[in-house]
């Protein structure tokens, strides 16, 4: 705990200082990855307003490791700075980012899964999702509480199962994520949880039912959730480098372990803001799209701020020069935040080390509000 503490102390005296020598404020760097590049000016962008991000962090303390802004389908901003993190499967401590560096999404993972069961339903491998959960576990008829048999996709999806689960509490007190983390059999453990409120009525945030999910769609495409997202997702968006980790009892992490290079978790973001397409290709439907981005539910308690929630994606806005933006994004421990903002073609990923901060995530919200929209020309107020 002391060396964590050394290590944190270091990374915030250091602040935005860290950020790697670039050649100009935020260039993004020239790789084959799929990515076309602009200057934020030919995107209608003010450059030197996107370059006081730095500062800001720095005064802010954000330990924020990377910001990556893309706009009309370009990567327009790209920038890294030295940090305090705890990577998944790596050693906590002060580490440097850049554009090849993998980074942990945590719960973005489970809007990842979204997109993965919207190519499952687009594929006719599930139904629809008033498909009874139980229906694809029926090894688990013995272990489940009553109340199972009402619970169905959608409800996994909106995180409305009604299930008495918390995953708010100390990591290893009575946290409900611990036990999928730890335990032998954690699905066994998800559907021995009692029902705290009939489905579909509150909304509690829920790995537990992202984790199931993942095994149905595993069951339907007959694949490893790792295969299918490589065949049916990653590589058609040319995302070659990444890595889906595994609980500590050797499960993989369905519902919060992916990690990714930023700049190509933002072809996650691009992906949702053209409707599905990539490449001339679809490669999931534009009604999946729609679909799973409409408020569907208040979700409250989590995070910070006042969101809806969709099948796996938050809902939120931002008030800024006198106009109403609206955005999804997916959300994970530490501040890392996928952002897509549909009226101004934009998207915004930004990952981050504040793992037990009340903090993580007001980075993003700072910046969009105060430095990444107003640098656009047509966001001004009309």
């Amino acid at each position: 705990m002391r060396a964590r503490l050394v290590a944190l102390v270091a990374v915030l005296a250091l602040g935005a200082s860290g950020a790697r020598a670039q050649p100009e404020c935020g260039a993004p760097a020239k790789r084959e990855d799929g990515w076309a590049i602009a200057k934020p000016i030919d995107a209608g962008i003010d450059g030197a307003r996107l370059c006081g991000i730095a500062e800001r962090l720095k005064v802010t303390n954000a330990n924020v490791h990377g910001v990556v802004i893309v706009r009309g389908g370009k990567l327009v901003f790209e920038q890294y700075f030295a940090g305090y993190d705890e990577p998944w499967g790596g050693t906590e401590g002060l580490h440097e980012f850049d554009a090849t560096t993998l980074h942990d999404l945590r719960s973005v993972t489970k809007s990842i899964v979204s997109l993965l069961l919207g190519i499952a339903l687009d594929r006719k491998l599930i139904a629809n999702l008033d498909e009874p959960v139980m229906k694809f576990f029926p090894e688990f008829a013995d272990a489940k509480s009553p109340g199972w048999e009402k619970v169905t996709l959608r409800h996994l999806a909106t995180m409305t199962s009604g299930l008495k689960w918390d995953e708010n509490l100390p990591w290893n007190d009575k946290n409900d994520e611990w036990h999928l983390a730890n335990n032998a059999d954690p699905l066994r453990y998800v559907f021995g949880k009692t029902f705290a409120f009939p489905p579909d009525t509150v909304w509690a945030y829920n790995g537990g039912g992202t984790d199931l999910l993942g095994k149905v769609i595993e069951i339907a495409s007959g694949q490893g959730i790792d295969a299918f997202a490589q065949e049916a997702l990653l590589s058609p968006l040319g995302i070659t480098d990444w890595k889906l980790m595994n609980y500590s009892n050797g499960k993989q992490a369905t519902a919060a372990g992916w990690r990714m290079r930023p700049r190509d978790a933002a072809k996650i973001g691009q992906l949702v803001l053209n409707k599905g397409m990539w490449g001339g290709k679809q490669i999931v439907s534009a009604d999946w799209i729609a679909e799973s981005t409409k408020p569907r539910i208040q979700a409250v308690g989590l995070f910070g701020g006042l969101f809806t929630y969709g099948y796996q994606w938050w809902i939120g806005r931002t008030f800024t020069g006198g106009r109403e933006f609206s955005w999804v994004a997916g959300q994970g421990l530490g501040g890392q935040r996928l952002v897509i903002v549909p009226d101004l073609d934009l998207v915004v990923i930004v990952t981050q080390g504040l793992f037990a901060s009340g903090r993580q995530g007001q980075a993003t919200l700072d910046m969009l509000a105060n430095f990444i929209i107003p640098a656009m020309s047509d966001a001004s107020a009309r």
